[in-house]
């Protein structure tokens, strides 16, 4: 089976369960947003919640990605940038307890973290600081860290980035990796429209968007956004939520229906859709059933809290794909 390399922002999830909401008032975090901070304000942050209900667990969006992949016995690696702290060490332990080959690079400054706070309703409220998760450079990385890997998948958020990801993708093209790209944010899109126009027409195999992020790419709605992501790149994924996903390579195009699922948490979906939909192309599945994997993903993944899922959520995961045969 093929091996997949994840790059991204390494970042510790630190989920929070508040007893009401006085705590984002007294923060001024608009609830249910995603709000980066800095060192400062995550200590403060930190020592106000000391006494709440904490669970962690490695995180950040391709991270989320190759954690799926690894949960589905798929050899995975992540290469990102970590403190020489205690949430570092953690963040390398809780990938190796996933079976994930870590290539850790650390920084003086302190691990990145998410500090999610979940209302009573179960909306999350994020406060990020993104640390020495963002101090990766194109630099550290080297052929070797890529060795035996067939794709690399790359989180939207690096796009900022445009000499890490340059190398990345250059390093993928001399190993003969396939590039697999989340867009991850409509608003990154915009900011970086140009850089990202070429990009994917020089580098990227196949594209994940959901529809904000697509419109901010090409300004179309969803099927005809993906008519043109598919002419830039060889397969081109457009997700609309509760309403499923559009997949096109060539002149080959599916519906993919959503699962049902009783939503409770929408954190992670497309992260969750993106490591299915990658198991089966390492499988070598069809695009149809490449979708319906990362559908019954994404689906799973929303009816809880949080990004990862637990054991029974991925015995549940493992009898669909099983009871559905490609």
């Amino acid at each position: 089976m093929d091996r997949v390399l994840g790059i991204g922002n390494a970042l510790v999830d630190i989920m929070t369960r508040l007893k009401d909401e006085t705590l984002l008032e007294a923060y001024q975090l608009p609830k249910g947003s995603m709000q980066l901070v800095d060192q400062a304000f995550s200590q403060k942050l930190t020592r106000a919640t000391e006494d709440l209900d904490k669970q962690r667990a490695s995180g950040g969006s391709a991270a989320n990605t190759i954690h799926g992949l690894a949960r589905l016995a798929v050899e995975t690696g992540f290469i990102g940038k970590v403190g020489d702290d205690e949430l570092g060490r953690f963040f390398s332990q809780d990938m190796k307890q996933a079976g994930i080959d870590p290539k850790l690079f650390h920084s003086q400054t302190d691990s990145g973290r998410a500090i999610a706070l979940m209302s009573p309703d179960s909306e999350r409220t994020f406060a990020t600081f993104l640390g020495a998760a963002v101090e990766l450079t194109g630099s550290e990385l080297t052929p070797q860290l890529f060795t035996g890997y067939k794709y690399l998948h790359l989180e939207g958020y690096l796009i900022q980035n445009h000499e890490l990801m340059k190398r990345a993708f250059e390093l993928a093209r001399e190993n003969g990796m396939l590039v697999s790209l989340d867009l991850a944010s409509f608003n990154v899109v915009e900011a970086n429209l140009d850089f990202l126009s070429t990009f994917v027409k020089d580098y990227v195999d196949i594209l994940f968007a959901n529809e904000e992020e697509a419109k901010a790419f090409t300004g179309k709605e969803p099927e005809e956004a993906l008519d043109e992501l598919a002419g830039l790149c060889r397969i081109a994924i457009v997700k609309v939520g509760k309403e499923g996903s559009y997949i096109k390579r060539g002149a080959e195009k599916h519906y993919i229906r959503p699962i049902s699922a009783q939503p409770v948490d929408t954190t992670g979906a497309g992260d969750a859709f993106a490591a299915g939909f990658l198991y089966g192309l390492v499988n070598n599945y069809g695009l149809d059933y490449c979708g319906y994997v990362g559908s019954v993903l994404a689906g799973k993944v929303i009816e809880g809290v949080g990004a990862k899922m637990d054991q029974s959520q991925w015995q549940e995961i493992k009898r669909l794909i099983a009871s559905n045969p490609a």
